[in-house]
């Protein structure tokens, strides 16, 4: 698509067949502090597809309203599947920037750079997934039509910022908005074809033709969601090879980017990553110009300013930042893009700072393409996630090996990608495998489907345990509020082999500094009332959960300057996957921590040392480390990754680091 304005009629103009058109407008009430706005999306012929307002509160701007409308416009379409969109607001301002090619070093810049990455995102997301599918994407059929373009139906200012309106006593609510789905849409309508070829998550959406019973629905949701795997996108089945390659795999993985090219893995060459720096030696001499500038020194000057009340000097520096930093840059520049990011949040923020633009206001669906790809760019350069599932297993394993039934209670589960190796594992067992158990325990999800992730996950469980004839059981429970959880709802038998596993979720407890009664404490004598077999404890090991800011900032900045150095040092800067992780997780993160206080803060790690004293205080004593798995860990290791992985071990920790900086740590556990 050209980046070039189209200005819009005075009235609503229909897109071309087989597009729709996303409209968005924003409003402010700045005597109560807050924003909205909304996003209809109609078809070719005029109908409704779906709708979707917003609100939230902070410190409002014009600026800020229109374009958490724009991103809201964007991530609908994401959501819906729709790639095929042409973007229309009425912001000319905030069109006109986006649509430019050239860097935006205005006060607008990085609002405009947010949007620009969601809409590349959303490009980049239709062709992934025709890349995994090994088809070719459609033809445009809009190609001169811009990302976004501006329609001048209003004069005066008040009638720019006016409000939409969009019947809620037709609308149910999905997340922080709300959305209207139209029942015909899917039904009658030709983009059936194109969204049957599973762009997003379309078919999840997929509604139930009038007049259908219950069970109906059931079977038509069988088949237009490939058995409601809807977590991971639709038509798994097209993916199950690749599930299995990522998730059964315990040998070197290369990357696969989007387009489909095999990066050899940087770790694996004799150099240990030097031909990388061989191949940018031409890119030295801007390297060195960049270098003249300590991103660093300036976002801890920037903290320092915030933390003194300084803001005009805050101002000077932020602004100074940003002409440096990129999220397309090197490591150090996007880490300082992110950190920014947060800066001005807070700046902006008076209240709910996560739901200003540029955090997660709305809930995501992501892609099986993108999820997978994601994760396996993430496995492939990055041990610390596929050693920790390693670690994970073999005790487990190494503690069920003569069971008959083994019962895993995993607190955070999420997806469930750490379990299929030991399905597997199981299924080889002598003596044939015991009945598998798993209760899967996570915080529900924004909207109207609040378990639908876990219960994906419980299906996705049991496909593979049917795939290797391990006989399973799976109970999801989805709660806010972990340490409510009461014992018999976990449904234990004392005649089973018990496991719990928590992997780097008691991070988004909250503790002392929030509740007189620390959550993580009441988790941890929670399992100790469950006496089990064994407790595998996987955390991050950071140390910015402190109520002083600019502690807090230098300790996060000192933490996520190793990840990102990480992805410097292993994947190309265009790798669409490192961008994904960098910004749907990382620069989430760093938002939250940088940008949020009290209980919208829900990144709150600590180091391993601290929860040694925690659990200890609970009633557990430390299992030693099996010698045997550390030494195997190590070999592959230094087999599989950079040469500035490293693995140590501490008071019967399993730890892992970069360059000297401890990023996980995991042990086991066991009633004292």
């Amino acid at each position: 698509m050209h980046n070039n304005v189209v200005e819009g009629p005075n009235k609503w103009e229909a897109p071309s067949p087989g597009w729709v058109k996303a409209n968005w407008d924003a409003a402010l009430n700045c005597k109560k502090g807050r924003m909205g706005g909304g996003v209809v999306i109609r078809d070719c012929c005029g109908q409704v597809v779906v709708a979707r307002c917003f609100s939230c509160g902070g410190n409002p701007s014009p600026i800020a309203a229109k374009s958490m409308a724009a991103l809201v416009a964007i991530d609908l379409c994401r959501d819906m599947g729709i790639t095929h969109v042409h973007l229309e607001g009425d912001a000319k301002n905030l069109v006109d920037a986006v649509n430019c090619e050239e860097a935006n070093w205005s006060r607008l810049g990085h609002v405009v750079e947010n949007i620009k990455i969601e809409l590349q995102i959303l490009q980049v997301t239709e062709k992934s997934f025709y890349d995994v599918l090994g088809q070719k994407s459609p033809r445009s059929l809009d190609q001169d039509r811009p990302p976004l373009s501006v329609n001048h139906i209003a004069e005066s200012p008040e009638d720019v910022f006016r409000g939409s309106n969009f019947g809620a006593a037709n609308q149910r609510p999905l997340g922080d908005g709300m959305e209207l789905l139209n029942p015909n849409f899917f039904t009658s309508n030709e983009f059936l074809l194109q969204f049957r070829r599973g762009l997003e998550e379309a078919s999840q959406f997929l509604p139930v033709e009038k007049g259908r019973k219950n069970h109906e629905r059931e079977d038509t949701d069988l088949e237009g969601r490939s058995n409601k795997q809807s977590a991971v996108s639709t038509e798994e089945s097209d993916l199950s090879e690749m599930f299995d390659k990522v998730l059964l795999s315990t040998d070197a993985l290369p990357l696969i980017c989007v387009n489909n090219e095999t990066l050899q893995n940087e770790a694996s060459q004799p150099n240990g990553g030097k031909s990388r720096d061989k191949r940018q030696g031409k890119k030295k001499k801007k390297k060195k110009e960049d270098r003249s500038v300590d991103l660093a020194t300036l976002l801890i000057q920037c903290a320092q300013a915030f933390a003194g009340g300084d803001i005009r000097n805050a101002n000077v520096l932020m602004k100074q930042i940003r002409q440096h930093s990129s999220p397309s840059g090197d490591g150090s520049q996007r880490l300082a893009h992110y950190f920014v990011n947060a800066l001005e949040a807070r700046l902006a923020g008076t209240g709910t700072r996560t739901q200003m633009f540029f955090s997660s206001f709305v809930p995501k669906r992501l892609s099986a393409s993108q999820i997978l790809n994601a994760y396996k760019a993430l496995i492939s350069t990055c041990p610390f996630v596929r050693m920790t599932v390693f670690f994970i297993d073999k005790m487990i394993y190494k503690v069920a090996e003569k069971s008959t039934s083994l019962h895993i209670i995993d607190f955070g589960i999420q997806y469930g990608f750490h379990w299929p190796i030991l399905i597997e594992k199981l299924s080889k067992r002598a003596g044939g495998p015991p009945k598998l158990r798993i209760t899967g325990i996570q915080l529900p999800q924004p909207g109207f489907r609040p378990t639908e992730m876990i219960d994906e996950t419980g299906h996705r469980l049991a496909k593979y345990s049917e795939q290797f004839n391990v006989p399973f059981e799976y109970h999801a429970i989805t709660s806010n509020t972990w340490e409510a959880i009461k014992i018999e709802d976990l449904k234990i038998d004392r005649n089973e082999t018990l496991a719990i596993n928590c992997l780097c979720r008691f991070r988004n407890l909250l503790d002392g500094l929030v509740e007189e009664k620390s959550p993580r404490d009441a988790v941890l004598r929670l399992i100790r009332r469950m006496n089990p077999d064994i407790f595998v404890h996987s955390v991050v090991n950071g140390s910015y959960n402190v109520p002083s800011f600019e502690l807090r900032f230098r300790e996060a900045l000192f933490y996520y300057s190793a990840l990102f150095d990480i992805f410097d040092a292993t994947l190309p800067r265009e790798n669409q996957e490192r961008l994904f992780l960098e910004r749907e997780f990382y620069g989430r993160e760093v938002m939250n921590v940088i940008a949020c206080e009290g209980l919208e803060r829900v990144e709150r790690p600590e180091t391993y040392k601290q929860w040694q004293v925690r659990t200890m205080r609970a009633g557990f004593r430390q299992l030693p480390l099996d010698q045997e798995l550390m030494n195997k860990l190590r070999s592959k290791l230094k087999e599989w990754y950079h040469k500035d992985f490293e693995v140590e071990e501490d008071n019967h920790w399993f730890l892992q680091g970069w360059k000297g900086r401890i990023v996980y740590a995991s042990t086991c556990w066991v009633p004292a």
